[in-house]
């Protein structure tokens, strides 16, 4: 059992949202879900919790109902080694959600998630000051990350 598990409080799309974050990653599986009796605030059948893992990591949704809502003060890294990577889970999880600025999204149930290649600190952390600059840059400009545009950007003369 993992020590700290994410919560994520939903109005109504707890089960919604599980099912489709475990259809986006590899090594996703859905652990338990348990639903509202009668006389319960959300009618009765409705998922109250779920729990499920997505790429191994254990997460707990919540119908909770209209109380608290997600900001982008936080997200959700996905570490991705190839452009494939980075355009396969960027192309899903902003589906019906709002593509942001520098790896930046949130998806149609308001999660915000950072789709990063695994390249990206290796370049900005370059001892070469002007080389880090100019991926910082390149980076500045994109919505999804690019990895061969920041290449370019730290090959530059």
């Amino acid at each position: 059992m993992q020590k700290i598990t994410p919560f994520l409080w939903f109005d109504q799309q707890a089960e919604e949202a599980m099912n489709f974050y475990v259809s986006i990653f590899k090594d996703s599986k859905i652990l338990n879900v348990n639903r509202y009796g009668d006389g319960a605030p959300l009618p009765s059948g409705t998922v109250m919790t779920a729990s499920f893992q997505i790429s191994g990591q254990e997460f707990v949704a919540l119908n909770g109902g209209p109380v608290f809502h997600f900001t982008p003060a936080i997200s959700f890294v996905v570490s991705c080694e190839t452009q494939e990577e980075v355009d396969e889970y960027w192309g899903k999880l902003s589906e019906g959600g709002q593509e942001g600025q520098c790896a930046w999204l949130t998806d149609k149930f308001g999660i915000s998630w950072q789709i990063v290649p695994t390249d990206l600190g290796r370049l900005l952390s370059d001892p070469d000051p002007a080389k880090a600059d100019r991926v910082m840059q390149a980076m500045l400009q994109m919505q999804k990350i690019d990895i061969a545009g920041l290449q370019r950007a730290y090959d530059q003369k």
